[in-house]
């Protein structure tokens, strides 16, 4: 019984899980359409394919017992995939500065994940061991990605304003981190539990932010300093007509050319 609902917890936890992982497409299909990043941050997706590979190896029976934590696999495998998509699409519309910077943050991570794989295989000779080494790793990476949040949730602070936070990416995290973390209880395994009793608080933070700030309109308007473009555009449209901006810059234009 025990295990059934485990496992029970497990696929609703990789439901709640994939929902979270997709929710970036939105994003990143508005990218791929304007050709530019916008200058919005690729740090939480890189934070978060660090946080799928090391735990995607934690899962595999070389650090796990057999398959104990098959769940586990099968969306951090999945997780790798849509986050080294998302930061190729970002690598590959960002400005030169900006493909430096995610190499500087890709290229370590890479490192990591590989030297933790060699050392927890030959190194370390048994399951416990193992799970403590890449799982002690994994804990930090975790801690990491859920903390990332927090620059988004300063700004909804700072401006009074949700549209740096949609709320289906706050509900979906609270969600998955609620899952998660009665998964590694029932399992017994604080590594899996671990990081989300960290994550739940931040995620129930959104949501209370989320409802009290919903209703305030937009106070400021600065593209560039945006942490990420999931935001309401029909809102903004309606604060700031972008037709009327255009037209009063080609106003100004015409007045400076008659000038001189």
């Amino acid at each position: 019984m025990g295990d059934m609902l485990r496992l029970a917890v497990g696929v609703m936890g990789n439901a709640a899980s994939m929902l979270l992982y997709a929710a970036p497409m939105l994003t990143f299909s508005r990218v791929i359409k304007k050709k530019n990043t916008e200058g919005f941050s690729c740090v939480p997706y890189v934070l978060a394919l660090f946080n799928c590979c090391l735990y995607t190896w934690y899962g595999l029976p070389v650090v796990s017992y057999r398959w104990e934590n098959f769940p586990v696999v099968t969306i951090n495998g999945i997780g790798i995939l849509l986050e080294i998509s998302f930061i190729l699409i970002y690598f590959w519309f960002s400005s030169p500065k900006g493909k430096k910077e995610v190499a500087n943050m890709v290229v370590p991570i890479i490192l990591i994940c590989v030297a933790t794989g060699i050392i927890s295989a030959f190194v370390f000779h048994d399951h416990r061991r193992r799970k403590v080494f890449v799982g002690s790793i994994g804990l930090v990476a975790s801690v990491a990605m859920y903390a990332s949040p927090l620059v988004v949730v300063r700004q909804v602070i700072k401006t009074k304003s949700v549209e740096f936070m949609p709320f289906y990416l706050s509900f979906f995290s609270f969600l998955a981190s609620c899952l998660w973390m009665a998964y590694g209880l029932l399992s017994h395994d604080l590594f899996l539990a671990s990081p989300n009793l960290a994550g739940t608080p931040l995620c129930i933070l959104q949501l209370i932010l989320y409802c009290k700030y919903r209703k305030n309109p937009i106070k400021d308007l600065e593209p560039k300093k945006w942490p990420d473009l999931e935001y309401n555009d029909e809102k903004i449209k309606q604060e700031f007509p972008l037709d009327e901006i255009k037209e009063s810059k080609l106003i100004v234009t015409e007045n400076l050319s008659t000038k001189t």
